[in-house]
């Protein structure tokens, strides 16, 4: 596959980090077995008669360098959509060619039952018999067989009478835009200075950094991507088209199916909603169903190879799951490229060598193309991209990742690409499931799959969590243990106890049973809740967790009625709802004594640096006005939280505040190797009562330490200190401690700068992850056991080991906010929104949080902010509103259809009033003994967030490389293992993706792209340590954003909705266009070169491209519709995500447009990271090994 690599600019963060090639993949030229010939196009370019295979095409090795090139950040070649100049814009569906005819919704496969596709692996078809099979072909992930799983009709020869799709005449790939585009050698725009280096996570988010799509959004019409050839290791996928947005995609095949099959299986294509990942074969057995733990790296097998061969292709037993159908693009392409799970054109490879004969044919211009602009290939705005030189191919082995290109040679004549609109389409996807979902969630059926996190939805509690509190990666767990190792899908589920609710749906009631406290079951000691039997009149309830028996006490006997239910149930929360509160009793508190109301303590770092970058006036005039803004539980009255203030450089100065004071006092503690707190009255203080010396303290900091030269810091001390103050008063809290450089003064916790580059890509860089002294373990586990939570506000002009100083912060279930290289005109707005939230959030304090399950699985794993003494409780100093744990589940017996699989989570807290209370969330899943049933209750959006998680942990015990290769072997066998047993026979050459997953190689890539896994040479390591803890207790719809960011044109904006987003490649921009892109973490708004001059004065209020200032944070107010509702979605975007975004002006062919490229997921990566195309077609090879 051509992966146009354009010519490389200076990555955005300089050159790749050495190391980090994508792990895994096979050098694409030639790398693959024959098999894989090069695909030469579409259907239509196949020229009957010719041989499916040919020599294996090499990558193109000469042509200009892709136009792109300046995209620094163009994280694999744009293989998906491509930026449209021209095309059409999203709000339609792209056109697409004949083939893939509309299948039409809902519909089951007329004409009967279609083959599910398991594989078949015959010899490829001849190449007439490829064609004649292409122009039947549809892409769909079709529903599934009627004929229950597994067994397909027989593939008859000719298509079936009535198929969903008519059978077209072959494609004829029109759409695709000419290929002109692919030969001509565009010059890469010179790498742009300082901007590029700028930080993402101090400052813009992280670049490596692409949050989930969030956004939906049609495909945009078929814009292409030029695609290396891929080697394939067998025969490829046929281009099939993608089908129009509102089909649900084909399923992608890469082989001629047999005879030609119909694309699509029989029956309602499964709701597009969940995203699953096809299974892979079974994992080899002598693979942990898991990854394998954190200490034991991952083999690094051979991009695919897996330790144990899997069984032959051909006995696949297993009946097809009735699950849509996988998608099947046709005949095998000759070409090595690989098919993408809806690939329905594989419009055209990007030039290369000659492969086996199949004409080339020049597609025609893209219909519907706006003129103007001819499509671009690879991002070139107007420009022909040629084959990137030098690229050997997106996969490890591939020497010239971030190197300058070779001199362009001239040009090999043009292969086709696969089309980017022919594979699977997050915008699709996410747009379906916005279309599917009309009704409100209703929550009382067991195992129901929840709409997406980028559906807005209004969910209503019958019995089991709202999917804001509960996301499971799967809403049908396998039975067994051996069926889960074998698809390798993983077990788990996302909770975020203190979710904030929207406003048309109610927060959980509160129960108070008074002095006896909760009822329990005496074994097990899980909560009463909507699961439990109630026997013998409903003087006794059985425990559904563990079986046992419980009496019922005599304040809560209540009669039953003829279904056996208590004639209260929908009385009482705890029996109908499934998230509910109770009032904890005594027997819940530490010291059997209720607690204290929570204290905040400010401790502001005075020394050189702080003062003169502004930050200590900034805090302290911010204080002034935010302690009005304390959390409390009734609006109405005033917090009961107090509050206290210390400064620190070398040595620390608490203050004195107390009401009877005329002016605060100072009190110094010099002696910081043993910490004490030299004053008890008047240090923590209630905030009515001594507003005016409060105020005069924070009006006569900034003052006392305008002059001050020390530099040095400490910082283990100042948390030593908070914590003190807290066990003095004997309550809960928070430490908001506001810190700029490394702590390297004389002190406990002292740190020396081990920032050493050369350990990148070497076995040692995971010490770098590691903290340097185990001093602040030990500290974190004292805070937490006062209950003690610290958020960490960082400034740093250079390296500050964040992975030590963060430890604390993680570890007490708190919060890092990092501004690098602070500029208090710059960053203000985003710091003081940050600490508005902060001090303002809901949170619980001194928490401990439980998971227990029925028989069968049990909680086995667990990843966020937290900490843990043992191995059932998960310890939080402090628990809020943002914060998200994933658990990991493992089998431990048999489960039970009939019963299913039950989990309840319990979390007990003290809320920010002083009282106790538990937090309960119930959730039911089915179980099932048929691999089929797994793939289609899937969630791919929560196994991303699961496997980045687990990923990023990995980075503390293995070496880089080894976490990706775990990542793609895992992934590989969850794909193989439902290729081999639930889809229907088909050839090998083709991708068959699970309908719920077919997002599932999109989405790991973007993840192994992140700057944590493939950091680009201007990702510090601070900013990967930072990037790690906070992506270690986001919830799905955070990761999701911020691993593939949502993307959206604003040439039209109306009131009430959202403009359809576009797909993340460069392809899909057009030069007259305007596109906000969303991270999670930041905002980027992107001005084409010829955007008109209506738009540019609706915007920024400037007639011309060249006068807008790129340095703007801030959208002028200007009096006009479009400009007012611009300004509405910047601030809506921002109310929905829990850090503040700052805007970013990128100008096309501006400096700053490296950075955004960045996070263009679905292109190639400065540092190395694949295409989406690329990454596709390795995933194939990688399948395709595990079922030879």
């Amino acid at each position: 596959m051509n992966v146009n690599q354009h010519t490389p600019v200076a990555a955005p963060y300089g050159q790749p980090h050495p190391g980090y090639g994508q792990p895994n993949f096979s050098p694409l030229d030639g790398g693959y077995p024959a098999p894989y010939a090069p695909y030469n196009g579409p259907a239509s370019a196949y020229q009957p008669g010719a041989p499916p295979q040919g020599p294996v095409r090499a990558p193109p090795t000469s042509g200009a360098p892709p136009v792109s090139s300046p995209q620094t950040y163009n994280q694999y070649s744009h293989s998906q959509g491509g930026v449209q100049n021209g095309p059409p814009l999203m709000t339609q569906a792209p056109p697409r060619p004949a083939v893939s005819q509309q299948y039409a919704p809902g519909a089951g496969n007329v004409s009967g039952p279609h083959p599910s596709y398991p594989q078949h692996y015959g010899p490829p078809a001849a190449m007439q018999q490829v064609t004649n099979q292409m122009s039947g072909m549809q892409m769909n992930s079709g529903p599934p067989t009627p004929a229950g799983p597994g067994y397909a009709p027989p593939h008859s020869s000719q298509p079936p009478t009535s198929t969903a799709f008519s059978a077209a005449p072959p494609a004829s790939y029109s759409h695709a835009p000419p290929h002109v585009s692919s030969s001509t050698p565009v010059q890469s725009p010179p790498p742009c200075g300082p901007a590029a280096s700028q930080q993402y996570y101090g400052g813009p988010p992280p670049a490596g950094q692409q949050p989930f799509p969030s956004s939906p959004a049609p495909p945009p019409p078929t814009s292409q991507h030029s695609f290396p050839p891929s080697s394939y290791s067998g025969p490829m996928l046929p281009p099939s088209q993608a089908p129009p947005a509102s089909q649900p995609q084909p399923p992608y095949t890469s082989a001629p199916p047999p005879v030609s099959q119909p694309a699509f299986m029989p029956g309602p294509p499964l709701p597009s909603s969940q995203g699953s990942f096809s299974p892979r074969g079974p994992p080899p057995s002598s693979q942990p169903g898991s990854f394998p733990p954190p200490s034991a790296p991952p083999t690094s097998l051979p991009s695919g190879q897996y330790p144990t061969s899997m069984p032959p292709p051909q006995q696949q037993q297993q009946p097809p799951p009735p699950q849509p159908s996988p998608y099947h693009s046709g005949p095998p392409p000759p070409t090595s490229q690989v098919p993408p799970t809806s690939m329905a054109q594989s419009n055209h490879l990007p030039p290369g060598p000659p492969g086996p004969p199949g004409g080339l044919h020049h597609p025609q211009p893209h219909p519907g193309m706006p003129g103007g602009f001819p499509p671009q290939q690879n991002g070139a705005f107007g420009q022909v991209r040629g084959p990137q030189p030098g690229y050997a191919g997106p996969y490890p082995g591939q020497p010239n990742y971030g190197a300058p290109a070779p001199a362009p040679a001239p040009a090999p004549h043009p292969q086709k690409r696969l089309d980017p609109d022919a594979i699977p389409s997050p915008i699709q996807v996410i747009e379906d499931d916005k279309a599917k979902t009309t009704e409100p969630f209703s929550t009382g059926v067991r195992g129901q799959v929840p709409p997406l996190v980028t559906t807005d939805f209004q969910a209503k509690d019958q019995g089991n969590a709202s999917p804001r509190f509960v996301r499971c990666t799967a809403y049908n767990m396998p039975c067994t243990a051996d069926m889960a190792k074998q698809s390798q899908v993983p077990l788990a589920a996302v909770i975020k106890p203190l979710a904030t609710l929207p406003p048309d749906e109610s927060p959980p009631y509160l129960v108070d049973h008074g002095e006896e406290g909760p009822i329990r079951c005496n074994r097990c000691k899980a909560y009463m809740c909507p699961y439990m039997q109630f026997i013998e009149g409903g003087r006794r309830f059985q425990c559904s967790f563990c079986n046992c028996v419980t009496e019922v006490p005599p304040h809560y006997f209540q009669h039953l009625d003829h279904t056996g239910k208590r004639v209260d149930c929908y009385d009482r929360p705890e029996l109908s709802l499934g998230s509910y509160e109770f009032l904890a009793t005594k027997d819940y508190c530490k010291n059997n004594k209720l607690p204290q109301p929570p204290a905040f303590i400010f401790l502001i770092d005075v020394s050189y640096n702080a003062v003169k970058s502004g930050m200590v006036s900034i805090v302290c005039q911010e204080l002034k006005t935010l302690l009005d803004c304390l959390p409390r539980e009734n609006p109405e009255s005033d917090s009961l939280v107090r509050v206290g203030f210390v400064t620190y450089n070398k040595v620390l100065h608490f203050y004195n505040v107390k009401s009877s004071l005329a002016q605060p006092q100072m009190l110094v503690v010099s002696d910081v190797s043993d910490m004490f707190v030299p004053l008890l009255d008047g240090f923590l203080v209630n905030v009515n009562e001594s507003r005016q010396v409060i105020e005069s303290l924070l009006d006569q900091i900034p003052e006392m330490f305008a002059d001050t030269r020390e530099t040095e810091t400490v910082f283990a001390p100042v948390i030593q200190a908070g914590l003190e103050a807290l066990k003095a008063a004997d309550c809960a809290g928070k430490l908001f401690v506001f810190h700029t450089s490394l702590p390297i003064a004389e002190a406990p916790g002292k740190l020396k700068n081990r920032e050493d580059k050369k350990l990148i890509g070497t076995d040692k860089e995971k010490t770098l992850f590691q903290p340097q002294v185990s001093f602040y373990n030990s500290l974190a586990k004292d805070c937490v056991a006062q209950g003690c939570c610290v958020d960490l506000f960082l400034f740093p002009n250079q390296y500050v080991d964040l992975a030590t100083l963060g430890v604390v912060p993680v570890s007490t279930g708190g919060s890092i906010y990092k501004y690098t290289y602070f500029q208090a005109q710059l960053d203000k707005e985003r710091f003081l929104n940050d600490l508005r939230r902060d001090v303002q959030k809901l949170v619980g304090f001194d928490a401990v949080m439980r998971v227990r399950t029925s028989t069968g699985i049990r909680a086995t794993d667990f990843y966020g902010s937290f900490f843990m003494s043992n191995t059932t409780d998960v310890e939080l100093a402090g628990l809020d509103c943002d914060k998200a744990v994933t658990v990991e589940f493992k089998h431990d017996d048999k489960l039970s259809e009939e019963t299913g699989a039950l989990m309840q989570c319990a979390v007990l807290y003290t809320s920010c009033s002083g009282q106790r209370r538990l937090r309960v969330h119930n959730m039911s899943v089915n179980c099932c003994s048929q691999l089929a049933d797994l793939y289609r209750n899937c969630e791919t959006d929560t196994i991303i967030n699961f496997f980045s998680k687990y990923a990023f942990r990995g980075l503390l015990n293995n070496p880089t490389k080894a976490v990706r290769e775990t990542m793609v072997n895992q992934c590989a066998q969850i794909l193989a293992c439902y290729r081999k047993n639930c889809a229907s026979p088909s050839s090998a050459g083709q991708l068959i993706l699970p309908e719920c997953m077919k997002l599932l190689p999109v989405y790991l890539n973007c993840v192994l792209k992140s700057d944590v896994l493939l950091p680009g040479a201007d990702v510090s390591l601070d900013d990967r340590a930072y990037l790690r803890q906070l992506i270690s207790c986001m919830d799905v719809a955070e990761t999701h954003v911020f691993f593939y960011p949502r993307l959206l044109p604003l040439m039209k904006l109306e009131s009430g909705s959202l403009p359809l987003a576009v797909r993340d490649s460069e392809e899909r921009l057009s030069k007259g266009g305007v596109y906000l892109l969303e991270t999670g973490l930041q905002l980027f708004l992107w001005v084409g070169a010829s955007v008109q001059q209506e738009l540019l004065l609706n915007i920024f209020g400037t007639p011309s491209f060249s006068q807008i200032d790129g340095s703007m944070t801030t959208l002028p107010v200007l009096d006009n519709p479009f400009s007012q509702r611009l300004r509405e979605m910047v601030d809506s975007f921002r109310a929905q995500r829990s850090r503040y975004m700052m805007l970013m002006v990128v100008k096309q062919e501006d400096r700053n447009e490296l950075i955004f490229r960045h996070f263009l997921m679905e292109d190639k990566s400065a540092g190395g990271g694949a295409s989406y195309v690329d990454f596709l077609c390795h995933m194939h090879k990688e399948i395709r090994q595990l079922l030879s």
